[in-house]
């Protein structure tokens, strides 16, 4: 009698349980390599022939490559494992009010070219022009990648749906602006589009001031504020995605009058807006030129920084009060003039904050600087297109 053969049918549990096992094992191998596969076994806590099965895809596909034998207690080296960086390219860029900046990165956020250019004017037509032209002039200086251009990440001042479109950005003039559809359209790759103090927080959790923190608050001060919240490892974004308009949260009762539509916003005292009240003796109206002016001993813009700390330290107060953070970074432009905020801001957090709210409370500045919120869009990019690898069945 003739034995039937039997077929195995491949469920779609076990493809999403393979593609969980894959993804978990080049994140691991991202984020700690070199490492054996051994080693990589003991990590994740997968069986030895899983890994090494994914790993032979993952080589494959030249997201992991093999770099040679590593230390051994005894008996044959191992073969020591990398992430596979450039196996494609992705561009982060950041819309500010007065300025367009934006890199571009391999896989693992090594910077290969940077690009900036003032911003022309606020009419949605003219700045997504100029963004595009941004963009393909870094991507025609892309080295030769398997993969090429696989994503492109933006940090915009103003909250986005989850579709990516820009709903509102005052600074800017805009609502309703349909960024993601434009730039998809033109690029024919995945873009992340997201408020530009959320990929600030990612920025600096990945490869900035705050590795490795669990809890933190990322305060991106420059020509408005917003904070990116990070809550046990993961950005919060909130019901609706638009958690982080700190920048909105009202400090002075009847105070200035905001673009917003409200009053007495923070971002009104403890910003870079504060450098167009005609009525500050300020020598200069930029956060560069004030530093400048700061280093020479210039008086006026010393003070003018200690309050703009004391006005930081005033919204930080609130903001570690409501989520009791590990960390606080203070990021953005204004954070180029860290030798003169940094103390009134602490007296300020210290003097205000509740006493079990600041016990182990780490302030500190962006280690990034102005590339932090570029550096978080590209690290979504890159994160959108490694978390689609494919599996094999």
């Amino acid at each position: 009698m003739k034995k039937e053969v039997q077929t195995v049918r491949v469920t779609g549990d076990q493809a999403l349980v393979k593609k969980i096992n894959k993804s978990l094992i080049l994140h691991t191998i991202r984020k700690e390599a070199p490492l054996s596969r051994a080693r990589v076994s003991e990590m994740t806590g997968l069986n030895k022939a899983t890994v090494s099965n994914l790993v032979a895809e993952l080589c494959q596909e030249q997201l992991v490559l093999e770099v040679g034998p590593g230390e051994s207690s005894g008996g044959r080296k191992p073969v020591m494992l990398h992430f596979g960086s450039m196996a494609g390219v992705v561009i982060g860029m950041e819309l500010r009010v007065k300025q367009l900046t934006a890199m571009l990165c391999d896989l693992g956020g090594r910077v290969l070219y940077e690009s900036d250019s003032p911003l022309e004017q606020h009419k949605p037509a003219a700045v997504l022009a100029q963004m595009k032209k941004m963009i393909a002039e870094l991507s025609e200086q892309a080295p030769p990648t398997p993969y090429g251009l696989v994503g492109i990440g933006v940090g915009v001042p103003g909250m986005v749906d989850e579709n990516g479109v820009v709903l509102f950005a005052p600074n800017l003039g805009w609502e309703g602006v349909d960024l993601y559809s434009e730039l998809q359209s033109e690029f024919s790759v995945p873009v992340v589009i997201d408020n530009e103090a959320n990929a600030g927080a990612q920025g600096e959790l990945n490869f900035g001031a705050a590795r490795d923190t669990r809890h933190l608050l990322y305060v991106s001060a420059g020509s408005g504020i917003g904070s990116g919240i990070i809550i046990d490892g993961q950005l919060y974004k909130g019901a609706r995605g638009y958690a982080g308009e700190t920048g909105h949260m009202t400090i002075e009762f009847a105070g200035l009058p905001c673009s917003c539509g409200s009053r007495g916003c923070w971002e009104l005292y403890a910003s870079e807006k504060t450098y167009d009240n005609p009525g500050l003796p300020l020598p200069a109206r930029t956060t560069p030129e004030l530093v400048a002016h700061a280093v020479l001993g210039q008086q006026e813009a010393i003070d003018h920084f200690a309050k703009l700390g004391e006005y930081l330290g005033i919204g930080v107060t609130n903001l570690v009060n409501s989520f009791n953070p590990e960390v606080i970074v203070i990021g953005g432009p204004l954070s180029e003039a860290s030798d003169w905020l940094a103390e009134p801001l602490r007296r300020t957090v210290a003097g205000r904050t509740l006493p079990y709210h600041k016990r182990k409370l780490e302030i500190s500045f962006s280690t990034l600087g102005s590339r932090a919120t570029m550096t978080g869009a590209a690290f979504a990019a890159a994160m959108h297109f490694l978390g689609s690898v494919r599996v094999s069945l």
